[in-house]
């Protein structure tokens, strides 16, 4: 009669290495007591999706908060639906987030002491595990075809019985050594399955990080932890990688709840101590009044490369999912308006248990202050990074003149409240067009221009010419607005609306209303930044021209 060490050694003769060999290859981490160590584990499956943002953002803090480690790892077994490249752009989109892992795969190479950190290389690591399963008669050879899995489940689900392979639905763990050792012998296909203790009548109880104290059904499915060609499933490969990479914390979306009971017996069945577990709230969307989840398939939102694209601010994205990772952050953003995320300390504790709703307008208002706040010459190196790789039209305007492109930026920056003109950096190049040619000549070209009619166009042209005549700005920004108000009391305008309001029958306007006019000649609109400070950049050759340009299109 054949033995399981007969089974194991049938199914993988080339494993001579013992789990006790692995420790010893892979010891517990020297770190100081409370550090924890986490991961980014993704699959090469496409775009870095903003809830793996947030789970990683998490992670990160977590570890280097902690004097941890914060490692990489790339879950490349499901080979189906693997997309060549992706796995590197993950990596390269999360250092944009300025999120760089100690260790792990690195996207070109790999860092570190419990590598390799790319699962399809960890084979030979996954059969020593296997076999130890094999011989201790905690996992089994399955030989059961699609065909014979799919019949299974039809007779479950019409018997209205817990579909799964477990307990008696199990066929395949009723075999033999012998019976299994003698299909494999004749070539007949199969997988390995884990040989579950669980009753899902039975509750196994668990601490997570977010949710607290849990009751959950034990596992009772015989789980593939091996597949037909020569991968590990996800199940087994977040066993055997967690242990040996000495993972403290597994942080992930809530969705990844049913799986903890299965995780859990995994780690049993070794003698593991399982890491601790953080189920996070998943982001949510809502869809005709009803919330789910951020979908690749039908939110723009779901891709963070939809918020870079778009020109947001790393720091906005970043500050914004905060808000969402700890319900204390902007608290605390307030009282520290001078410190970064780098200082502030999260806490699992204040985490939400809800789903939070993905706030668009929220996201805006935190970038136009992030932008706000930046200095002309950050703007500069800012708009540079974003318009070579988004807008190469843009990028020779700016790179062209870029003393000029900084100017415009440093508009009211001395301000007490410096201007917040900014929401994206996708929004730049509309708003400051009219400063250059031939942008500014095809806006004064292509509308009407926006001249108050209540005017009559021959007071505004002897306004504009007048003005530019007399232009002085080479002084400070009262004592120009001040000649400002001389030029409008000729014409009879009011020095200020409470003056106007007070004396009707004496003036025809005030001081604003001659203020508009210039800035209509000079940009083509009645909006604009401080019109001051586009004089001071335009330079008086500049401001004549255009002043002519608007007198011969009235």
């Amino acid at each position: 009669m054949a033995t399981l060490s007969d089974l194991a050694n049938l199914i993988f003769p080339e494993v001579t290495e013992t789990v006790a060999d692995l420790e010893k290859r892979y010891p517990s981490r020297n770190l100081p007591e409370g550090a924890e160590v986490t991961r980014f584990a993704p699959s090469p499956t496409g775009f870095l999706h903003t809830g793996s943002l947030f789970t990683t953002l998490v992670a990160e803090k977590v570890a280097h908060q902690s004097k941890g480690v914060f490692f990489t790892r790339l879950e490349d077994t499901d080979t189906k639906r693997e997309i060549e490249g992706s796995g590197k752009e993950l990596l390269d989109q999360l250092a944009v987030f300025n999120v760089v892992p100690d260790e792990g795969y690195l996207g070109d190479h790999e860092e570190g002491k419990y590598g390799p950190y790319i699962q399809s290389h960890r084979a030979d690591i996954y059969k020593v595990v296997i076999k130890d399963l094999l011989l201790r008669g905690r996992a089994y050879p399955c030989f059961c075809s699609q065909e014979d899995l799919q019949a299974l489940r039809k007779t479950q689900e019409e018997n209205k019985i817990i579909p799964g392979y477990y307990g008696e639905y199990a066929k395949c763990r009723k075999l033999s050594v012998d019976e299994a050792m003698v299909l494999i012998k004749e070539g007949k296909p199969y997988v390995i399955r884990f040989k579950s203790m669980g009753d899902h009548n039975n509750k196994v109880e668990v601490d997570d990080l977010v949710r607290g104290h849990l009751f959950l059904s034990e596992n009772d499915q015989d789980i593939v932890i091996y597949k037909s060609d020569g991968l590990p499933t996800y199940h087994f490969a977040h066993l055997v990688d967690d242990h040996f990479m000495r993972t403290t914390i597994v942080s992930r979306g809530e969705e990844w709840l049913p799986s903890l009971p299965i995780h859990l017996e995994l780690f049993a069945s070794m003698s593991w101590k399982a890491p601790k577990y953080a189920h996070l709230p998943v982001i949510m969307k809502l869809d005709n009044g009803n919330k789910r989840k951020l979908s690749k398939r039908k939110d723009n939102e779901a891709a963070i490369a939809y918020f870079l694209q778009d020109g947001y601010p790393v720091e906005a994205i970043k500050e914004y999912l905060y808000t969402i990772a700890n319900s204390n952050y902007e608290e605390w953003h307030i009282e520290n308006p001078t410190l970064g995320l780098d200082d502030f300390t999260f806490s699992f504790d204040k985490m939400s248990l809800d789903g939070a709703l993905f706030d668009l307008e929220k996201l805006r208002n935190i970038s136009k202050e992030v932008i706000g706040k930046y200095t002309a010459k950050k703007m500069l190196e800012e708009m540079k990074k974003y318009t070579e790789k988004y807008d190469q039209n843009f990028y020779k305007l700016i790179t062209s003149n870029e003393e000029y492109f900084e100017k415009i930026m440093d508009i009211e920056k001395d301000k007490p409240n410096p201007r917040k003109d900014y929401v994206t950096y996708s929004e730049v190049f509309d708003k400051i067009k009219f400063m250059y040619e031939p942008y500014y000549s095809e806006l004064m070209e292509s509308n009407p221009l926006p001249f108050n009619p209540n005017f009559d166009k021959e007071l505004i042209k002897n306004i504009l010419r007048e003005f530019a005549a007399t232009l002085n700005y080479d002084t400070d920004e009262s004592t120009w607005f001040a000649s400002l108000k001389a030029l409008g009391a000729k014409y009879h305008f009011a020095e200020n609306m409470k003056t106007l309001k007070k004396n009707r029958d004496l003036y025809i306007g005030q001081v604003g209303d001659v203020a508009e006019m210039i800035r209509i000649a000079l940009t083509s609109s009645k909006q604009s930044p401080n019109i001051y400070y586009i004089l001071r950049i335009l330079g008086k050759e500049e401001i004549n021209r255009r002043i002519e340009k608007a007198i011969a299109l009235m």
